[in-house]
């Protein structure tokens, strides 16, 4: 890889964080001119994701792996960044979903509040660094930066209900960070590395005197990204904060729970895989059993939620514990379809968190509530019988259009058919059932029959709660009651169903993807050996160290 295509993996870091920085001398009375230079660095950043994603996946099996030496140091001593097919699904992910919450915010939301576009890059700036990083110390510093940008944009547009979610989620993520220095700080005493590869060198060698500590370490930080990932018990914040965060910011927060499921991911494999010796499959199956509590939570959560935003995130924490399931249970065949249910669950929920707001315009204040009392208790409100004369209830183009938009998340979220949700789901559950039952004919354990019923069930949870609303919205709503809606707000919208749909009709070559990704993360050796034998580049003229 020649250097000037090298460079290309620091600019998901630098790019918005330039941009970011620029637009902080401006005054924001000069919104359309800052939504003009955030929505041309998302744009760019697509491009660049997009052209890490096709480098990666090129070439022989472990595809390439492209690792920046900040400051031209040695990767044990100075940054590194680290760009593989993971990091490539991540990055590109986070592109698409900030463009199309860009897109959203441009319609009223960017000017409601100070420097909404600088706080907007900087938490892009978070969450590429957390994709990216190599090392532990950094991570640290990406968590920080995304956190402090989650806290102003939270707090954007402020009400009481913002302010109250966002002290909340506020100090939940402060003694998140407190967790996650304890974490690091001890497993850095035992090993003397924060580095991420030679951490996976350095852990088989630990000695006995010193692996407790190691793995309390391990542990301790691992809860600090459970707490990110809304993992039961730990999730008790999520619902709120997200119900309460305007629509574009909520719909970005759909990859932040992802962030603390990708590094739980990827710390579990590369650290603690099978060839790690005594501390191998450390706390997965904790991972296992906090999954299947959490997809029980978020079932009862979406079931009895009474209005469309609270549903919508009591179906993040659905998500998480999917996530949490699948890697608890391992295997490269339940990874690939857990990949694949990441990437169309999350562009699925930004989407739908956008859709919330353009249909709760339309309705009257408590109406979810009024609709399920009338629900539980059996009342029908003759008011809206029609008269006898009338026939059918005419359908207005808008309603029709959200109608049809809510419908296609829907089914995505739940897992049903014809959209990415359901391939997802069938490949969590062919790998689930797959992995004892196959060519060795070993019995499927109990706790994988038990994991592929609560996938199962908490899909139809999602579905019946969706379809619930679904039905007091749109066919309670009266003519009258239109909502009006910018064309720079539905277009994102479509833009993350389409994008779902094309994730459906490339099924095959999106899984190839995903299956490779799975099978590079569960066989780290081309990853560990990438990193610790990169060197610095000799300066021109001298060939030495600076």
């Amino acid at each position: 890889m020649t250097m000037p295509l090298g460079h290309i993996i620091i600019l998901p870091i630098v790019l918005p964080l330039f941009v970011g920085a620029v637009l902080l001398l401006f005054r924001d009375q000069n919104k359309v001119a800052k939504a003009v230079a955030t929505g041309a660095t998302m744009a760019a950043l697509i491009v660049v994701s997009i052209v890490l994603l096709f480098l990666t996946g090129a070439g022989a099996d472990n595809g390439w792996l492209g690792v920046y030496l900040l400051g031209n140091w040695s990767p044990i001593f100075g940054i590194v960044l680290v760009a593989d097919r993971t990091a490539a699904v991540m990055l590109t992910l986070t592109s698409v979903l900030g463009a199309a919450a860009m897109i959203f915010a441009s319609a009223r939301w960017n000017g409601a509040g100070p420097h909404f576009h600088s706080l907007f890059l900087f938490l892009i700036v978070g969450v590429n660094g957390a994709f990216l990083t190599g090392d532990l110390f950094n991570l640290f510093v990406f968590f920080e930066i995304m956190l402090a940008a989650s806290y102003g944009l939270l707090l954007h547009a402020s009400t009481v209900a913002k302010v109250r979610s966002g002290l909340h989620y506020i100090a939940i993520n402060l003694v998140a960070s407190f967790i996650f220095l304890i974490g690091v700080s001890l497993i850095y005493g035992v090993t003397g590395t924060l580095n991420m590869a030679e951490l996976a060198m350095r852990a088989p060698e630990i000695a006995d005197a010193d692996r407790m500590l190691f793995e309390v370490g391990a542990a301790v930080l691992g809860t600090a990204f459970l707490i990110k990932a809304g993992m039961w018990p730990l999730c008790f914040w999520l619902p709120s904060a997200y119900s309460a965060a305007v629509s574009p910011v909520a719909a970005i927060f759909a990859i932040l729970s992802k962030v603390g499921i990708y590094v739980v991911w990827r710390m579990s494999l590369l650290i603690f895989g099978l060839e790690t010796g005594p501390s191998a499959g450390l706390a997965q199956n904790w991972l296992l059993i906090g999954g299947l509590v959490t997809l029980v939570f978020g079932s009862v959560g979406v079931l009895a939620s009474q209005s469309l935003a609270r549903l919508t995130s009591y179906a993040v924490i659905v998500s998480s514990g999917t996530m949490l399931v699948s890697i608890g249970i391992g295997g490269v065949e339940v990874a690939a379809g857990a990949f694949y249910y990441m990437v169309g669950s999350t562009l699925a929920l930004a989407a739908l968190f956008m859709l919330v707001e353009l249909i709760e315009r339309g309705r009257m204040a408590g109406a979810d509530v009024l609709a399920v009392t009338m629900e539980a208790f059996g009342f029908e409100d003759e008011d809206a019988l029609p008269d006898e004369e009338e026939v059918g209830i005419p359908i207005p183009g808008k309603l029709a259009l959200l109608g049809i938009s809510f419908i296609a998340c829907a089914l995505l979220i739940a897992g049903m058919p014809p959209f990415s949700g359901f391939i997802a789901k069938f490949a969590i559950l062919t790998g689930i059932i797959g992995i004892n039952a196959g060519e060795t004919g070993v019995p499927i354990a109990g706790a994988d029959w038990v994991a592929v019923a609560l996938l199962i069930i908490s899909g139809l949870a999602v579905l019946i709660a969706m379809l619930r609303g679904g039905i007091n919205t749109f066919w309670a709503t009266r003519e009258d009651m239109t909502p009006t809606i910018g064309v720079v707000e539905i277009v994102p919208i479509t833009m993350l169903i389409g994008a779902c749909l094309a994730l459906t009709i490339f099924a095959g070559p999106a899984m190839g993807y995903f299956e490779a990704a799975a099978a590079e993360l569960h066989n780290p050796v081309a990853y560990v050996d990438g990193v610790v034998s990169s060197t610095w580049v000799p300066y021109p003229g001298r060939g030495a160290l600076p």
